[in-house]
C-alpha cells in the first residue's frame, strides 16, 4: 500500500464515522505488527494491523485516526488481524463499513512477531470474533477464518439498566433488536456479499450461548473461507 492509496482510503473511511449507540466498554486497540522475518526484511518488513478487543461507540473513529497516523508509512499493508468478543452492533457495521471502502483483507487471528530467523509473524491461537465482531467482519474485502480461529454468533440484544421506583432496587432488562433492525442488518449482510440467512439463523440463538459456525456454513453464508 503506497501512501496516496492509504490516503484515499483515508478519505473514503471519514465517510462512514457517524452516531454509533454501542453501550461503553473498553475499546478495541489497534496495533502495527511487522509481518516478515526480520533477519530478512529488517527494518523494511511489511506491516500489518492487529485489532484486538471490544468494539465501542469510538471505534469506528479510532480506527480511522489509526489509519491517518499511518499514512506515512509505506510499509503499512490493508491487512487486519482481528480478535475480538464483539460489542456494539450498530457500531460494528460501521467499522465493517470502513473495511469495505478501504479494501481491507481480515484475518481472524492474533498476530505477534516472530523471533529473527524464524519466518514472518506468528498467529497465536484461539483468536475468535464473536457476536457483533461478525457484522465487522462481513465489511471486509477477503474474509479468513484459519481452522483455529473461531466465528461465533447469537441473537443481538442489548441490558437496559434501570431502578425499581418501590423498592430502589437496580433492575436490568434485555432488549432485543426489532424486526425493522433485524431486516436493516440482513440488507447490510447483502451488501457485503454475505448471505441474509445467517443474520436469520442468528437470530433463532439464544443470546446466553453462542454458535460457532462451521467451515460449511462459513461457505453456505459466504462470510469467509479458512485458508491461510
Amino acid at each position: 500500500m503506497n501512501m496516496s492509496m492509504l490516503q484515499s482510503m483515508i478519505r473514503v473511511a471519514a465517510l462512514a464515522c457517524g452516531i454509533l449507540f454501542a453501550p461503553a466498554a473498553s475499546a478495541m486497540i489497534f496495533d502495527l505488527v511487522p509481518f516478515g522475518d526480520s533477519s530478512k526484511c529488517g527494518s523494511k518488513c511489511p506491516l500489518v494491523i492487529s485489532a484486538t478487543g471490544e468494539i465501542t461507540n469510538e471505534t469506528p473513529r479510532e480506527f480511522y485516526d489509526f489509519l491517518v497516523k499511518s499514512v506515512a508509512d509505506s510499509r503499512v499493508r490493508s491487512v487486519v488481524f482481528i480478535h475480538s468478543p464483539g460489542g456494539g452492533v450498530e457500531a460494528s457495521m460501521k467499522l465493517g463499513a470502513m473495511f469495505r471502502k478501504t479494501g481491507v483483507m481480515a484475518v481472524v487471528a492474533r498476530v505477534i512477531p516472530s523471533p529473527p530467523g524464524r519466518g514472518p509473524a506468528l498467529a497465536a491461537p484461539g483468536a475468535r470474533c464473536f457476536s457483533a465482531c461478525v457484522y465487522a467482519l462481513m465489511g471486509a474485502k477477503k474474509r479468513i477464518v484459519p481452522p483455529d480461529s473461531m466465528v461465533g454468533i447469537h441473537r443481538m440484544h442489548f441490558d437496559k439498566f434501570g431502578r425499581d421506583d418501590t423498592t430502589g432496587d437496580s433492575s436490568a432488562t434485555r432488549v432485543y433488536g426489532t424486526s425493522e433492525f433485524v431486516a436493516q442488518l440482513a440488507n447490510y449482510a447483502s451488501s457485503m456479499g454475505v448471505s441474509r440467512d445467517l443474520i436469520y439463523f442468528a437470530e433463532k440463538v439464544s443470546p446466553e450461548r453462542i454458535h460457532i459456525v462451521t467451515p460449511q456454513e462459513l461457505r453456505k453464508w459466504r462470510l469467509g473461507a479458512q485458508k491461510y
